[in-house]
Parts: structure tokens; sequence; C-alpha cells
């Protein structure tokens, strides 16, 4: 019982006894127009390189710049509302590109109708399946489940006073991510790629895509994990694909998957045929190393939560304060149960009653341990790939034992995990904006209905970006790879469908073992396997600027305050090139005339720009020198 008196000696920043404006129609159009735009900008991040940002803290800060700023209303639950709700575009954005660009792989006719409805389904099930958790694990153990972004975003929202400056630095990088954006790959007055051969060895080939999005997000993860990803692309580029074409280029006859021989490949179509394969392979196995890496916190997870309820039993109910008060249970429960009964009987999808199952079987209890993980490690380094694709791979499992096979079973079983993976993310998600609600002294109905707001709007528009997306730059395409969606779509086909180079595969998976054995994250060098080195390269640039940042500071206070001007500056960055991203995709499929080639082909110029923006990057950052961030 000592989670108990904890419990009650807790008293959260805005007490039970306060009333401040909240769940107000300004915090709700604020926060959709945050869902919308952050939604976008994690979708295109994700079909970039297969990994999102957290919204939560840039919401906190432009939503007290706005509110404060413009509208002089000086609420924090306010703030907190809108934050909630970007997340569900964060979240909803996240769980649509890693699953859904498969369909557009396959060629599937899709509808913005048949996406909407697998995100919705799988947010409000987020939603729901979470409401029940928050008195166990948000407040019966405050003391012992940090939230890390979720009690960072309290903190942020405390300290509103900094809000003004902060604003200005998101602001800043955003204006300057969509003007990089715009010149390179609208106007098209420089190229935006950078490549180069490596002499007297064919093939080997280092290049960088001088993104603005990419340099803040090498910023946002950090030295080690961008260093580790940069490593599986030079592995890649360096290695393998100089490899493949020194032992190939006898050969007079093609080796399959390719229909060409290899002596008359270059790097990329050695990349397209062959390393696609080995990463796919190699994603694969480190998702599920990191699942199984997982298991003894899963398997404590769901022994805890159940010990939790059983001492708890009757103690868990929503009590008479405002910051007790959940959404009904009885609502809750008849939700899920609509939703299930909808999944399986709807005409959108083919899941069946056997998805259906699958959904509420693996949504609610990786729902339940993720929400606890995410309380432990953060949403970041939750194994939400690992668990989507045992989920693929178990119900394609069952579709075919059961005679589902084909096209058909391939789509139902992407359809499944999708929704299982958009319930997960948004779970994730809304268990930390619970936490920070939890600290601030939000009401938690209200946070709830919030999220499902932000769902509903995200979800609105995210098949709209999908669709303009794979119109403008193709899905698949190195401008697109799509590299967790294309992962699920070799697996689908592996266990239904066609035939696969499972030795390529095969040796993907050894390779991403034998990295565990060197004590690497086997996933995140995998990614870097998968993706064009082009891509891991300017994330590794970002990466730097934040080890001299971290550096150069005397002290942890002052390392701190510098990390987090630059944090707020890269997802600047990140919002305003992604952004533009969807801009252009939007005027090229309206058939606007963009131009096809670059005015200036030199490999100089890109890169000088790109050195600038990481100069300005370590300039910002360094400014937080004994001030206020």
């Amino acid at each position: 019982m000592s989670n108990n008196s904890k419990e009650s000696n807790f008293v959260p920043y805005v007490s039970a006894s306060r009333s401040l404006p909240e769940l107000t129609v300004t915090a709700i159009i604020l926060g959709i127009i945050l869902a919308v735009i952050f939604g976008a900008a994690n979708a295109y991040l994700g079909l970039l390189i297969g990994l999102t940002v957290s919204a939560s803290i840039p919401a906190a800060v432009i939503s007290m710049a706005i509110l404060r700023g413009v509208f002089r209303r000086n609420s924090i639950l306010e703030n907190n509302i809108v934050q909630t709700m970007t997340t569900a575009g964060e979240a909803i954005g996240a769980g649509a590109v890693f699953t859904l660009p498969a369909l557009f792989l396959w060629k599937v006719p899709v509808s913005q109708g048949l996406i909407m409805f697998i995100v919705l389904t799988g947010g409000f099930l987020g939603v729901f399946m979470m409401v029940p958790l928050r008195q166990l694990l948000i407040v019966r153990e405050h003391e012992t489940l940090p939230y890390p972004e979720g009690t960072a975003c309290a903190e942020v929202l405390k300290s509103g006073e900094e809000g003004g400056t902060s604003a200005k630095l998101i602001g800043i990088g955003l204006a300057i991510g969509g003007v990089v954006k715009a010149l390179g790959d609208g106007f098209k007055l420089f190229k935006t790629e950078v490549e180069t051969g490596i002499s007297h060895f064919k093939n080997a080939v280092v290049g960088l895509d001088a993104f603005p999005s990419l340099l803040g997000v090498g910023y946002i993860i950090g030295p080690r994990v961008a260093g580790e990803m940069l490593g599986g692309g030079l592995l890649a580029w360096v290695v393998l694909i100089p490899a493949i074409s020194f032992f190939g280029s006898g050969s007079a006859h093609a080796i399959f998957p390719a229909d060409v021989p290899i002596s008359k490949l270059d790097a990329w179509g050695i990349w397209d045929s062959y390393i696609r394969y080995i990463g796919a392979g190699a994603v694969a196995t480190g998702g599920l190393i990191t699942l199984v890496k997982t298991i003894p916190t899963l398997v404590g997870s769901a022994i805890a939560t159940i010990k939790g309820v059983q001492a708890n039993r009757g103690q868990l109910k929503a009590g008479s304060l405002r910051t007790e008060k959940d959404m009904p249970a009885k609502y809750v429960w008849i939700g899920i149960l609509l939703i299930i009964l909808i999944i399986a009987f709807t005409p959108f999808t083919d899941v069946g009653i056997i998805g259906a199952i699958a959904i509420a079987v693996f949504g609610f209890l990786f729902v339940t341990v993720a929400s606890r993980i995410v309380g432990v490690v953060g949403s970041s380094s939750s194994p939400v790939s690992g668990m989507t694709i045992a989920t693929l791979l178990i119900v394609t499992l069952i579709y075919k034992a059961t005679g589902f096979t084909g096209m058909n079973g391939m789509v139902a079983a992407l359809t499944v995990a999708a929704i299982v993976c958009t319930a997960l993310a948004v779970a994730g998600d809304v268990s930390q904006d619970l936490k920070t609600g939890y600290i601030v002294g939000g009401t938690p109905w209200k946070q709830q209905v919030a999220m499902m707001i932000g769902v509903v709007a995200s979800a609105s528009v995210i098949g709209f970006i999908l669709i303009l997306m794979n119109k403008a730059y193709v899905m698949g395409s190195p401008a697109l790879p799509a590299p967790k969606a294309a992962l699920m779509k070799i697996l689908a086909e592996g266990v239904l469908g066609s035939d696969l180079p499972w030795t390529l595969i095969f040796i993907g998976a050894a390779i991403a073992i034998t990295l565990e054995f060197f004590g690497l994250n086997s996933l995140v060098v995998a990614v870097g396997i998968y993706l064009p080195v082009h891509t891991s390269a300017p994330i590794m640039f970002g990466g730097f600027v934040r080890y001299f940042v971290e550096r150069s500071a005397k002290t942890k206070e002052e390392r701190k305050l510098r990390v987090d001007r630059g944090t707020l500056f890269a997802s600047g960055l990140i919002a305003g090139e992604s952004l533009i991203g969807v801009v252009i995709a939007i005027l090229i499929a309206a058939g606007v005339s963009i131009p096809d080639a670059a005015k200036s082909a030199s490999n100089l110029l890109p890169f000088i720009l790109f050195l600038i923006l990481a100069g300005l990057l370590w300039f910002v950052s360094n400014k937080g020198k004994n001030q206020n961030v």
C-alpha cells in the first residue's frame, strides 16, 4: 500500500479545487491545427527514414506562445489540451506510415476512406484501452513509472514564462527548413543530393541528402544512434555493394531477384535488387530481437498490471475530484466492443472475425504492456516495430492455416497489423499525456476526449497525405523509401504470397544477430542498411553537432539548456521541411509544373549550404549558455 500513501501526498500544479479554462473552443481549434501539421510532418519523416519524433514539447511551446501572446490567455490546462491533441496527430502519422504504404507498393487501390477507417479504429482503441489503466499506471505508480516525455512536457508547461523565446526558436527553424526545401526540391535551384564514387573502388558510393529535417533528426536522437545508423549505411554502400559487384562481375546471367546481370548494374541497381532484401531481413530480425529482449519486461509488466488490478480492486474507480474523473467505464467498454464488431463485419476491410479477434487480443495485450514500458524507457524506446511484426507474422500464419492466402490474405493481415500498430502508437502517447496532465492538474476525461478529437482530425487528412505522397514521389522509391512499410510487405509476401529471395533475407537476419553480439542496436543499424547511405549521412552530421554542443558545456545545467534550445530549433527544421514537402506534393498532384532537374548540378553548393545549416544549429544551441531556454 506504499503507492497509495505516496499518491495521497501528491499535489498537482493546479489543485483539484481550482477550475481553469481547459477543453475550450480555442484550445480545440489550435489543437486540431497542430495535430494536422505535426501529423503531416511525422508522416513525411516516417516515409523518408522510418522514424518519427515527439511533438509534445514543441506543441506545448507553440501553444503557450499563441494562447498567451495572441489571445492573452494564461491557462496551463488549455496548453496541456493542445499538446495532448497534437501528439494524437504524431501517433496517427506513425501508425499509418509504418504499415499502410505497403498497400501502395502492392498497387492495391487505396481510398482515403479505407485509410481513415483503419487509423480511426486503431486510434480509438488506443485511447479506450488506456483509460482503464490510468488509475493503476499513472496514479498508483506515480513514483515508480516516470514516463520521461510526459514528465519533461509537464516541466515545460510549468515553466511557461519561457514560451515566447522557445516558440521563436521553433518558428525560425520552421522557416529555414521550409525555405531550403522550397528552393531545393521546389524551385530546383540546386540539387539536394550529394554523391561521389570512390576512386579505384568499383560501385563504392558515399552521398548525402542535404535535407534540414535529417540534420534535425540527427541532433534529436544524438550521436550514438546516428552513428549506428550511418554504420549500417556504410556497411551496405562501401562493403556489401562493392562485394556483390566484384563477385558478380564475371557473370553473364541475371541472378534472382535481379533481371539483368550484376555486371550491368551500378550501385543503385545493386541496392535496389539485392541490398533492400538484406536490409529487410536485418530490420525484421532486429525488430524481433528488440521484442525478445523486452520479453522479461513484457511479462513483468503484464504480471505487475494484473497484480496491481487485484491489489487495488475496488479502488481504481474514478473519484469525485476533478483530477480523478476518467471517461465513464461503461462507455469505454461499449466503445471497444462496438469497434471490434465494426472491424469484423465492415465492408471497408476483409479481416473477418479472426482478424477482429486478433486485433482485440493483441491490441489489449500489447497496449497494456506498452503503456507500462513507455513509463520506464519512454515512447521512443518502445518496441512498437517488434510488436507490429509479431502481430503480422502470427496473423498471416493463422490466415494461411485457414486457407486465406493470396493478395486478399496479405492485405487483410496488413490491415490487422496497421490497426494494432496505430493503437500502440496512440496508447504510448496518451500514456505520456496523461502523466503530464496528472502532474499539472489536468482533468483526465477532458484529456481523453481531446486525444480522440486529435485522432479524428489527423485521421481525416492522413489518407489524403499518403495518396498525395505516392502520386508525387512514388512509395518505395529512393525519394520515399517507406522502410517500415516495405518490410511489412516483404514479410506478408514471404508467408502468404509470392516467392522471395530468402537467402538474401537470411543474410540480413544473420547480420542483425552478429551486430547484437558486437553490442550494437541491431534494429538501428539495420535501418541504416536498408536506407541509402545518403539518408543516414546527414543524420550523423546532426549527431556530431549534438556531440560538440554537449562537450562544450561546462555544467550539467548549461548542457541541458543548450540541448533544449537545439532540440526546439531542430524540431522547427523538421516541421518546416516536412510541411513544404507536403505542399510540393499537392502542387505536383494538381498539375503545377515543377522543374525536372536542378539548375545547378554542383555537389559543392548543397554541401556548403548543409554545413552552414549545421553551423547555425550549433550556434543556436550554444546561445543557451547562462540564459533561459
